[in-house]
């Protein structure tokens, strides 16, 4: 059978499984979009992932004992990155994912949304995957993600941001401090700490955040995660919106492929 095929028969099986979850378990998010701020704080927004919880786990956010590292760090071993790009540079569809660390539907589609994309359309050449800092829950999100953006300058942004969300606590909780997020660029094998210290305090990186937020803008988005994706198949760069299965996301790759 051909990859393709197997990626129609895996798509078929998810999409009857996925029409099985009761539409309960989407949640409505609030967002408000705060003028000249490093980061936009909470005004309305629709976040219609399907998640099995409805928040960040009470036991995350332990800088000590951080959970599933080599589980991550296996799982990407291989597979190319160059700053927050996962995946084959030369993929000719790029998908653009808006998120906040901070966000328990971020950490549902890490989990269960985009791991077989990884693993078939990504590691096969097709697409590439590109992680947009979009910080909107809190002031701790923009540390959390500008961790993130300073390990992708030393070709670890995924590893950190994978292993972020297994460790994610609750959301606007105070979780997300310098030694939460430094064990988990240790963690991520992001060589040089004292360099990546210096980058995620950065005026390239602040004004990253405010790039990603204007273009969220443009693209209507408001809520995380939200997803744009370009290839032969598109006008440029073009808005998806909240893809909450990957039986959705691999459709569209498909077409803008």
């Amino acid at each position: 059978m051909s990859n393709k095929r197997e990626r129609e028969k895996r798509r078929d099986e998810r999409v009857q499984a996925e029409s099985k979850v009761d539409s309960s378990d989407r949640r409505t998010r609030i967002l408000q979009l705060g003028a000249g701020a490093v980061f936009i704080a909470i005004v309305a927004v629709v976040a219609v992932i399907v998640i099995t919880s409805s928040g960040g786990s009470d036991s995350g956010g332990n800088a000590e004992e951080l959970e599933k590292v080599s589980e991550v760090n296996n799982s990407l071993q291989g597979v190319p990155q160059e700053g927050m790009v996962l995946g084959d540079p030369n993929a000719p569809v790029e998908v653009v994912e808006f998120a906040d660390l901070q966000c328990p539907f971020c950490r549902a589609a890490s989990e269960e949304v985009l791991p077989p994309v990884i693993e078939g359309q990504v590691e096969q050449g097709q697409a590439k995957l590109v992680f947009r800092n979009f910080p909107i829950i809190s002031e701790e999100s923009v540390p959390a993600g500008a961790g993130a953006l300073a390990a992708g300058m030393q070709g670890k942004g995924w590893n950190y941001l994978e292993i972020f969300y297994r460790n994610q606590g609750k959301e606007k909780s105070g979780y997300v401090t310098d030694e939460f997020i430094t064990a988990v660029a240790e963690a991520a094998g992001v060589p040089d700490i004292e360099k990546w210290n210096k980058d995620r305090k950065s005026a390239k990186v602040e004004k990253e955040i405010e790039k990603t937020q204007a273009e969220a803008i443009e693209l209507g988005f408001s809520g995380t995660p939200s997803y744009a994706l370009k290839g032969p198949g598109t006008n440029g760069l073009e808005a998806a919106g909240n893809i909450a299965s990957t039986a959705e996301l691999e459709s569209a790759i498909d077409a803008a492929s």
